[in-house]
């Protein structure tokens, strides 16, 4: 089975259409202030506006007031919902709309119960932990952490790039990749020569 590609953190139109035409499955909106790459809601109008037909959008929240997701949800054409923080499972399903859980994962984090615990979710993101961060770290987390046999699909994020990507896919085998930093010319700004390098990468 192949495997699919999400490229994060997406806050331009032009991005967004370089993902796609390099194949990109989904895209993902970042719907967090902190974040570097946060969008308001009018960028993220504009952006998945032009996102064709079987290109998912997916929106990424981090401990946010349901009021706001409710708004970003009624504006924006998102057909999946991410969250990273410390969202229950029931405040995940809350919205009616897909979600996935993002996990940073630790040494000691039961990943296996993570499954149980979001057992509604479409799949588990997992990404690197770092203290008082909730993505983004451009760093990878000692994939040999993640178990065999998941109940969820695994999304691999934290740290890809195009010199890891093939190997991470060769050890993890996931269900899909997440990339943000490792394809930008800096925070937010994606470069159309990185995520074609990395995308022929994933299909290697």
């Amino acid at each position: 089975m192949r495997v699919r590609v999400k490229i994060c953190g997406i806050t331009r139109v032009e991005d967004a259409l370089n993902a796609v035409e390099n194949g990109a499955d989904a895209i993902g909106l970042v719907f967090y202030e902190p974040s570097p790459r946060y969008v308001s809601i009018g960028q993220a109008m504009e952006i998945a506006n032009i996102i064709p037909a079987f290109v998912s959008v997916v929106g990424l929240f981090v401990n946010a007031e349901a009021s706001f997701v409710n708004t970003v949800i009624s504006q924006v054409k998102l057909d999946l919902l991410q969250f990273h923080g410390d969202e229950s499972p029931e405040e995940c399903a809350s919205y009616g709309l897909p979600f996935i859980k993002a996990i940073r994962v630790k040494s000691d984090t039961n990943l296996v119960q993570c499954a149980k615990d979001f057992s509604a979710s479409k799949a588990l993101l997992l990404d690197t932990h770092a203290e008082g961060v909730a993505g983004g770290t451009g760093q990878a987390f000692d994939w040999n952490l993640i178990p065999a046999g998941l109940t969820k699909p695994v999304i691999l994020a934290g740290g890809l790039n195009v010199q890891n990507v093939a190997q991470a896919i060769k050890q993890v085998r996931p269900y899909a990749v997440d990339v943000s930093g490792g394809v930008e010319i800096s925070k937010g700004i994606k470069d159309a020569a990185k995520i074609a390098a990395f995308m022929q990468q994933v299909y290697l």
